[in-house]
């Protein structure tokens, strides 16, 4: 009765988990050099950026006296506060069974489960468990760029499993919760002030709707605790480097813009590549997705949120767009539940699963830290 009841539940945990494992098991058994990549090994998923980043910050906090003479990496020691403390803490707590390395794809695994649970129940508040099912398997696997971060050192799959857990609750009216788990985003990505932001504009929406002061201030009160944890986390900069502004002062780390689309001018840093046509395809489906979102949704923090995600990602200037704009793809699958629930879609989605695979491998191999003495990491 209870595995009928959550037999759903329990077959995207074994998905999630098998699907982590085999992709690890393709570096560890060096498949990739038998096709051409050279001699890789699961040391090759280990030192993929910004996994070993994350790994000083578990070993060291921000503290510049620990990491100059344990590590080597080639960023500069003012760049580590960029990363802020979430994902580090939890590597550093399972580094207390295992190895640091280990340790680090052990929680991005969790934030994997986290997120595949949480992304099925927030679906089902909007479609059928059969749909909403479908629709988190997919996002297991593509965009292929968010495969590749839930099978490295990333924070990306708790800071979206927040998010979505953070919506989720706010629209089962536990406010409390819901703002919980915005100030628990706020511990892995800076971007998670702009979830709450999106709360502050529904606030300012129903404050001029109800003209209800007190009320509405009641309600969204709770969503104080975000801006006080990134006090919290520039207090705890203060402690370990004397610079409460130190995520400021982080080197070449700041990619917003006051002008979109500076991403398609290739002299800037973190672009240097004239091929940018794939960001446009990108832009087209996050802003026609918004648009579907808006018009089905209306004034909802379902469309609010991935409208002001998506305005601020048009002002990053970065390469790696597929990246940033990750937060809002869960909200794109519910843009598109109908088209992407299409027979024919899980059929062409087969067929490019072997093109994902491969992407997630040559990505891997060709996006790793020069890290010659694993002994500090461990």
């Amino acid at each position: 009765m209870y595995f009928t009841k959550y037999k759903s539940h329990f077959k995207l945990l074994a998905l999630t988990i098998l699907s982590s494992l085999f992709f690890w098991l393709i570096f560890y058994f060096n498949l990739p050099g038998k096709i051409g990549f050279g001699d890789v090994s699961l040391e090759t998923v280990f030192s993929n950026y910004d996994g070993p980043n994350y790994m000083v910050i578990s070993k060291c906090g921000y503290i510049k006296d620990c990491i100059g003479p344990n590590f080597s990496l080639p960023q500069p020691l003012e760049y580590y506060p960029a990363h802020f403390p979430g994902y580090p803490l939890l590597i550093k707590f399972f580094n207390s069974f295992t190895t640091g390395p280990k340790a680090m794809l052990f929680s991005t695994l969790l934030g994997s489960i986290f997120l595949s649970l949480i992304l099925f129940e927030f679906l089902k508040l909007f479609l059928k468990e059969k749909k909403a099912f479908w629709l988190t398997v997919l996002l297991l696997f593509f965009p292929a760029r968010f495969f590749v971060l839930r099978s490295v050192g990333a924070p990306e799959t708790w800071f979206l499993a927040s998010v979505i857990a953070s919506i989720f609750f706010f629209k089962k009216d536990k406010i409390w919760l819901s703002a919980i788990f915005a100030a628990l985003a706020q511990t892995f990505k800076t971007p998670a002030i702009l979830l709450v932001l999106s709360y502050a504009i529904i606030a300012i929406y129903e404050l001029i709707k109800t003209k209800k002061f007190f009320p509405v201030i009641k309600k969204y009160y709770p969503y104080l605790l975000t801006p006080i944890t990134i006090l919290l986390i520039f207090y705890l900069y203060y402690l370990q480097t004397g610079n409460l502004m130190a995520y400021f002062q982080s080197g070449d780390n700041f990619h917003l813009n006051y002008l979109p689309y500076q991403v398609f001018i290739s002299t800037k840093s973190w672009i240097n590549t004239i091929w940018l046509e794939d960001i446009i395809y990108i832009f087209l489906i996050a802003i026609y997705g918004v648009y579907r979102l808006i018009k089905k949704y209306k004034f909802d923090i379902i469309a609010i949120f991935p409208l002001v995600f998506t305005i601020a990602t048009l002002l990053v200037a970065h390469r790696d767009i597929s990246r940033y704009i990750a937060p809002i793809y869960p909200f794109l699958l519910l843009a598109f539940s109908k088209f992407l629930n299409k027979k024919s879609i899980k059929i062409i989605f087969l067929i490019l699963l072997p093109a994902i695979i491969l992407y997630g491998i040559n990505f891997v191999c060709g996006n790793t830290a020069p890290i010659s003495d694993w002994t500090n990491y461990l």
